[in-house]
């Protein structure tokens, strides 16, 4: 996303500029704190003025700080492993938003790199003004623990719960008898034998309209001049009526069943998000424990070696032998 279309784009900058204390309150983390405790952080946030396209964060960094976008917008980016190849942009952040909020309570690196789209101001919250309020303030750190929990539980909750479910037949299952015929009407209406069935009975109600056949059924009717003609004679109005009526009835089934269809695509789409979701969680979980057993073999590779080369040295050394060179013999 480039600067002269964020530019375009009407932005909360225009009509006034929230202060950090309405900032904070839009941010998960610290939605639950108390407004003396908003007031008190917000006064603690240090402003930060970036150019357009300077660099704000780089992947791969250790940093204490999270940033909130005041004015301006922030691109959220992965940069390229080829230095000449282009960056995969993640997010575009505007006023209000918020990155780097990880590195409040971890030490671990940047995950992605931020750099400004047009000139940006950052409200800085570091790691050491937060913990300074929070010693000071036991409610603040109770509020901000308990969401913490909150978001753990989520993921707990995520990972041992079945992600993978029959959408389709737990839809299908709830469907009511009007929703049921819908769909048995726009079924047959995407068949051959709903085409083959209409060129059937256009044929029997033609044939059956011929003077001498409908005389022979008694389905006739006399014209004007006492002729005998078909019940529903060329140009067959009464046919072309219930064709007329069949139609207007399609339409709404049909579309009945395309929203119900609808539905169940973004049901099933909704699964898949929390599968992705789970597995993506299952497998930094499970880095995470390989890196950790990891540096455990290591640190007793290092032990065991240490302990051979040990040995190896008090092999090597002959012992001493008591009494020295000039004792008796």
């Amino acid at each position: 996303m480039s600067a002269a279309l964020l530019a375009g784009r009407p932005s909360r900058d225009d009509d006034a500029r929230m202060s950090p204390a309405e900032l904070l309150t839009q941010i998960p983390l610290f939605q639950g704190l108390a407004e003396e405790d908003c007031d008190a952080l917000a006064a603690r946030l240090a402003e930060k003025t970036v150019k357009a396209g300077e660099i704000i964060v780089a992947m791969g960094d250790f940093g204490t700080s999270m940033y909130i976008v005041q004015s301006g917008a922030v691109q959220v980016y992965l940069p390229s492993a080829d230095k000449d190849g282009p960056p995969v942009d993640l997010k575009a952040l505007r006023t209000g938003e918020y990155f780097g909020e990880l590195s409040l309570f971890d030490d671990k690196p940047r995950s992605a790199s931020v750099r400004a789209l047009v000139d940006t101001v950052l409200l800085e919250l570091t790691r050491e003004e937060l913990g300074e309020h929070l010693g000071r303030s036991t409610r603040a750190a109770m509020t901000i623990l308990r969401e913490m929990s909150e978001r753990m539980r989520e993921t707990n909750a995520l990972l041992t719960q079945r992600a993978t479910k029959d959408v389709v037949r737990e839809f299908e299952e709830n469907l009511s008898w009007s929703q049921r015929l819908a769909d048995k009407v726009a079924e047959l209406n995407g068949s051959w034998a709903f085409i083959l069935m209409l060129i059937g009975l256009t044929a029997v109600w033609c044939i059956a309209n011929v003077p001498a056949i409908a005389a022979h059924t008694g389905l006739y009717a006399r014209g004007d001049d006492g002729k005998i003609t078909g019940f529903d004679p060329y140009p067959f109005i009464l046919y072309n009526l219930v064709l007329a009526v069949l139609v207007s009835l399609q339409g709404p089934l049909i579309v009945m069943s395309q929203n119900r269809q609808s539905a169940k695509d973004r049901a099933k789409a909704d699964v898949d998000f929390h599968v992705n979701l789970k597995n993506e969680i299952g497998i930094e979980r499970m880095l995470a424990e390989l890196g950790a057993m990891r540096a455990e073999t290591n640190k007793r590779f290092e032990v065991l070696e240490r302990h051979a080369r040990a040995e190896r040295l008090r092999a090597e050394v002959p012992a001493k032998v008591p009494g020295g060179p000039f004792s008796a013999s």
